[in-house]
């Protein structure tokens, strides 16, 4: 059982536990849920937000069309200024500021929107929560968006929405771990709601490619070691060299020539250790003392 305090109707709603001993915050619903539920993931996950791309081609075809008209305005004042008198030289100098302060604009403007073209779109379980915690799903029978107005459709568009924090550099090893199995690293839960560990995540992703990288180099070697066939060892080495590749290729994000140059220095480094005959020696041959 629990105690409820609360204040006035824009204040939040507080609530203590008493089995638990926690203090937990209820907001109205609205605005002031919605900021709360954004700003409780602590990787910023849920920071989703409408790119509106129609609307800032709009305003950059705009200023496009201010910045033409203006420049062909200067380029007669320019032309006057080399007869004119001093009051058109004063009106070729105002035009001046207007010019530049257009071009501060249009390059502003320019510059967020290419920004923003950069982001890129949530993944798809986060926006699924995103969605029905906006729509109430779990709170409600009858679902409801928790903004009024043209607010409510704000999320129909999935190709509108940006992820303000993307996770950098992030391997396909762990898209695939986060995405199917992802309840190892549940760190929280909020009804319906789970919030992952990040650090547990990289941590296990980091000892996953650790240990298949020394399986595939020493248990590479360790088969060549006690493989005395020069045409097996020759199909172990192509089929490992086979396997380094699938793993690098598919568990990490390197490119193509990136892939090419690990196979080469992971498969020179079979050929040395073959062409070698490292340990073998002592038992091919028995050992000579001196006489």
């Amino acid at each position: 059982m629990g105690d409820q305090i609360t204040s006035c109707a824009n204040s939040p709603t507080w609530r203590y536990d008493l089995e638990m001993g926690e203090v937990s915050k209820n907001y109205i619903k609205g605005y002031s849920s919605l900021a709360a539920f954004i700003a409780s993931d602590s990787y910023n996950s849920t920071a989703i937000y409408r790119r509106f791309t129609r609307l800032s081609a709009r305003n950059l075809l705009h200023l496009q069309s201010d910045l033409m008209e203006l420049e062909a305005r200067q380029d007669v004042l320019d032309e006057e200024d080399l007869q004119g008198s001093t009051l058109e030289k004063l009106f070729a100098l105002s035009s001046g500021f207007a010019v530049r302060r257009s071009l501060m604009c249009s390059g502003e403007a320019i510059f967020f929107e290419s920004a923003a073209l950069a982001l890129k779109q949530p993944s798809p379980r986060t926006l699924d929560a995103f969605r029905n915690v906006f729509n109430n799903v779990q709170l409600a029978k009858d679902p409801y968006p928790i903004l009024g107005g043209h607010g409510a459709r704000v999320l129909n568009d999935a190709g509108e929405l940006v992820s303000l924090c993307h996770h950098l550099d992030e391997d396909r090893l762990t898209g695939f771990i986060r995405h199917y199995l992802a309840f190892f690293f549940v760190k929280r839960k909020e009804g319906q709601l789970a919030y992952l560990s990040e650090r547990r995540l990289h941590a296990t992703v980091a000892f996953i490619d650790v240990a298949l990288a020394a399986v595939l180099l020493f248990g590479a070697v360790c088969n060549l070691y006690y493989v005395t066939s020069e045409e097996k060892r020759l199909g172990l080495i192509a089929g490992y060299t086979a396997t380094f590749a699938g793993c690098v290729g598919l568990m990490t994000n390197a490119r193509k020539s990136e892939v090419f140059a690990a196979c080469a220095a992971y498969s020179a480094v079979l050929v040395v250790f073959v062409s070698g005959n490292l340990g073998r020696q002592n038992r091919g041959s028995p050992a000579t003392g001196m006489t």
